[in-house]
């Protein structure tokens, strides 16, 4: 199946609801918030607005099958680092949507200006974890029991880190642009 990558916008918010309200909560433990409530969705198209988050779905025949986004503080101390969120349909997981998103955001992430990117999740999403290692980035910190599903059981929280300068410094050295 091809997919489509484009930006999230105002007339997606059904379809993000829809797509939300699919995925496994533990998928979702790693986000501050929600996304499955529609006050959260338009916080995000809001924030989206404001110029402090970019964020780009993947669709398939008019459905959305996977999000990225690449949220900043554009006023903070830290207005050099992005924070990557990457969700996929567990169904469409192992398709290349994760690595096609992640490019995305990576361009946009240079055209920001963005010296460093920072993605959580937890521990046990190896897939994940693989995925974001296999595009450079690091293990930076493992933050225990800073989750809890609505279970009540309580998840570690790992902290991945891309050093964009240093893999751009690395490639310029190479010979790539």
């Amino acid at each position: 199946m091809s997919h489509a990558i484009r930006r999230f916008r105002e007339q997606d918010r059904d379809a993000m609801m829809a797509f939300a309200g699919a995925l496994p909560e533990h998928d979702l433990l790693f986000l501050s918030r929600d996304i499955r409530e529609p006050r959260v969705i338009a916080a995000w198209l809001a924030a989206i607005e404001a110029g402090e988050i970019d964020s780009l779905v993947a669709e398939e025949d008019g459905t959305i099958v996977a999000t990225a986004a690449l949220v900043r503080d554009p006023l903070g101390w830290s207005a050099h680092v992005g924070e990557v969120r990457l969700l996929v349909s567990a169904d469409r997981r192992g398709a290349g949507l994760g690595i096609d998103l992640l490019q995305g955001i990576f361009m946009i992430a240079r055209d920001r200006g963005l010296a460093k990117l920072v993605a959580r999740m937890t521990v046990d999403q190896a897939a994940s974890i693989a995925l974001f290692k296999g595009v450079g980035f690091r293990a930076e910190a493992m933050l225990k029991d800073h989750v809890r599903g609505r279970d009540g059981r309580s998840h570690d929280l790992a902290i991945l880190s891309y050093d964009a300068a240093r893999v751009a410094a690395r490639h310029r050295a190479a010979g790539i642009e």
